[in-house]
């Protein structure tokens, strides 16, 4: 269906005696405007996108709509646009055909680009990407195991070290590629071009990637020309994609939007997550469908198919007003003429777009003609298009098109044939020649933990969720297999002695813990890093905790603490959260990495068996709960609000109080939240009478209850 454009109400109509007029009529219209849009999406899921134009176009007329809210209008076009790329003769099934035959990438390319992962960065899933491609936002999603990428990760020092060493000639040019793009974000564009094109001439290996960014730095000068020129790479060269995009944001700097457009589908068919390229698609389409005068006006041209997935090589007429039905009848014959006045007019084809005055909507001059001609040829833009207009032009472009897809590209047949054959050729010899490390560069020393100083095994440097850095973990074990043998048979055999809770048990000397009471812990030394860690690892999840001790380092009594959950936070601090267990008395002590180990047994209270001691020992319970009850409802409310906050309520009184051989549960929450020296609670905690624990706890309650104003 076709939605009318609002009609504004008149200002006579108005009534300035209703003050909530404007703002319900204001939010009357917000709801209006995202119902349109729902119907809109809903219409795009169905793939019904010439109505949803229409229903995207209304909704603009009620307010603005952001380039992000036509993300899956956006989706569907380019599934549109696949199935008709996807052909037998396709170029990206030849570009599938080549890649299956010439073998995997090598280990030290970067998944995204393919090329010398140079500047290595690790991502969040483990995963080592170059920094190129993260800078530039070239992917947002993990290629490997879609692991979302979040582009705040920094260099991988570990890999740098090594490619230092081992591959010192491709890391200086790996540099050098990034001082270019270095010079480009700081905008020294005539600098960028110099050292590019010194990279360029110098090295043919890293051409392409060096092309991409001199033509970034030619488009921000407006050298258009040249620009194109780098861009128009081989089409079965790694970086197509990449070239693809940086060949549309050429186009769409010329004011060329509807061809820049056909060239961002292109490259998003090429690879589907490139974010800056959908991006630039959502923000056209915005454009596209805007009313008049809200956004950006743009010349657009008339194509005789619709979207379809290449450039046809055609040249550019200048367009004095909207064509007519009957007047497209007649364009091929136009182009025709226009092509042959092209043939009488060769000797201007050294105009540029660079030269002032010219404006964006200033044409570039596809390269179609017999003999291959470059240059370029100044047409007049377009005039504006209407609402209508744009809608109608928008719809036929998104038609589908009965042509057989051909490669993008500039020059005769036989030149792209020639450029399919030699990247084809290219890709094999890479293949065929993968790096291969010195043995004697290899050094064991080079892939030590700064903690444990020995050979890393499964090592987390990724992030802090303790997940595999992939690389590092390959180049340990191919180059370095007999050592990390060794160094599986060692950790296997500490593994099982972390097991054993009562041997070497892992003690973190810092607060006193206490049985059933929560215990929160913020870890941000590297020792303590290491202990958590490898107590997740084992799967026992426990550790001994202990308070200072100035001559024996830590006291001869404390609690076992379980993990419940770990928060790790970016900068490689974790809030560990715990629970204590069972308490226990320290037999002998020990190192290990750093952090400190014991030798312990377990402590338990002793039962009471006589009727009547045991009869005595529940009123104790009973009168010193009830006392503990009266002090804590009778505190401030600030000091209650506290204790709930870190240690939660008051445990339930106990029907049997020796059911644990810690005892009664209150009597640690108390212990926890009595304001007592931790010495004296220490003593508490290495009782192993209920009946003494109980009256130590009385003594303490009945003093601070004499205190005034507590």
């Amino acid at each position: 269906m076709s939605l009318q454009p609002r009609v504004e109400d008149a200002p006579e109509e108005r009534t300035a005696f209703f003050i909530g007029a404007d703002s319900d009529s204001a939010l009357e219209e917000q709801e209006h405007h995202q119902l349109i849009l729902q119907k809109a999406n809903a219409l795009v899921l169905e793939n019904c996108l010439k109505e949803a134009i229409d229903w995207f176009t209304a909704a603009m007329q009620y307010g603005p709509v952001r380039p992000e809210q036509l993300s899956t209008f956006v989706d569907c076009i380019l599934r549109n646009f696949k199935r008709k790329e996807d052909g037998p003769g396709s170029l990206s099934a030849r570009s599938q055909h080549v890649g299956d035959s010439g073998g995997g990438d090598d280990m030290f390319d970067c998944p995204n680009c393919h090329s010398f992962i140079g500047e290595p960065v690790t991502i969040a899933c483990g995963h080592s990407y170059c920094k190129r491609c993260l800078q530039r936002r070239l992917l947002s999603k993990c290629k490997l195991c879609r692991e979302t990428v979040s582009g705040e990760e920094k260099a991988n020092v570990i890999l740098c070290g090594l490619l230092d060493k081992w591959f010192p000639e491709e890391r200086r040019k790996s540099k050098t590629l990034f001082e270019v793009d270095e010079l480009c974000r700081k905008k020294q564009y005539e600098e960028a071009i110099s050292l590019a094109t010194e990279v360029i001439q110098c090295d043919p290996e890293t051409t392409a990637l060096a092309r991409l960014s001199r033509a970034e730095a030619y488009t921000a000068l407006k050298m258009y020309r040249l620009a194109l020129e780098d861009t128009d790479l081989s089409p079965m060269s790694r970086a197509s994609a990449e070239a693809l995009f940086r060949k549309a944001m050429v186009l769409h700097e010329m004011g060329e939007v509807d061809e820049s457009l056909q060239v961002f589908l292109h490259c998003l068919s090429e690879e589907e997550d490139f974010p800056c390229a959908k991006r630039q698609v959502e923000k056209i389409l915005c454009d596209l469908l805007s009313p008049t005068g809200e956004n950006v006006k743009v010349g657009l041209r008339e194509t005789t198919q619709n979207t379809s997935p290449h450039l046809r090589s055609k040249t550019l007429v200048a367009l004095e007003q909207p064509q007519s039905p009957v007047q497209r009848q007649h364009q091929p014959q136009a182009r025709a003429a226009s092509a042959h006045q092209h043939q009488d007019s060769q000797e201007r084809r050294g105009e540029s777009l660079e030269r002032p005055g010219l404006s964006r909507a200033h044409s570039l001059r596809m390269y179609g003609s017999s003999c291959g001609e470059e240059g370029l040829k100044r047409v007049c833009s377009a005039p504006q298009l209407g609402d209508e207009d744009k809608g109608s032009l928008l719809k036929r472009k998104l038609s589908v098109s009965d042509t057989e897809p051909c490669v993008v590209g500039s020059g005769s047949s036989k030149s792209k044939k020639q450029g399919l054959v030699k990247g084809s050729k290219q890709k094999a010899a890479k293949a065929k020649t993968c790096r291969s490390v010195p043995e004697d560069h290899v050094d064991p020393n080079d892939l030590e933990c700064s903690l444990c100083m020995r050979l890393f095994y499964e090592p987390y440097l990724a992030c802090r969720k303790y997940i595999v850095t992939t690389l590092l973990e390959k180049l340990i074990k191919q180059y370095l297999s007999k050592e990390y043998e060794e160094r599986t048979k060692t950790y296997l055999e500490e593994t099982r002695e972390l097991s054993d809770l009562t041997k070497n048990v892992p003690i973190f000397v810092c607060t006193m813990a206490y049985p059933t009471v929560p215990c929160p812990l913020h870890v941000f030394e590297p020792r303590y890093r290491l202990m958590i860690r490898r107590c997740v690892d084992t799967g026992t999840r426990q550790f001994g905790m202990c308070i200072n001790d100035p001559q024996k380092g830590f006291v001869d009594y404390g609690c076992i603490l379980t993990i419940r959950s770990v928060h790790f936070l970016p900068d490689g601090r974790s809030v560990v959260d715990t629970i204590g267990g069972k308490r226990f008395r320290v037999l002998s002590r020990g190192m290990k990495d750093g952090y400190s180990t014991a030798n312990i047994e377990h402590l338990g209270d002793t039962r009471v068996e006589d009727s009547e001691e045991l009869g005595k020992l529940q009123e104790l319970h009973d009168a010193v709960y009830e006392q503990a009850r009266d002090w804590f409802q009778n505190l401030k409310i600030h000091f209650h609000n506290q204790i709930l906050q870190h240690f939660g309520p008051m445990p339930e009184r106990e029907s049997d109080i020796q059911a644990t051989p810690n005892g009664p549960a209150c009597c640690w929450w108390l212990l926890a939240v009595l304001p007592i020296d931790p010495r004296y609670q220490l003593s508490v905690l290495s009782m192993t009478s209920l009946k003494e624990r109980l009256v130590k706890i009385q003594h303490i309650l009945t003093y601070l209850q004499s205190i005034p104003n507590n």
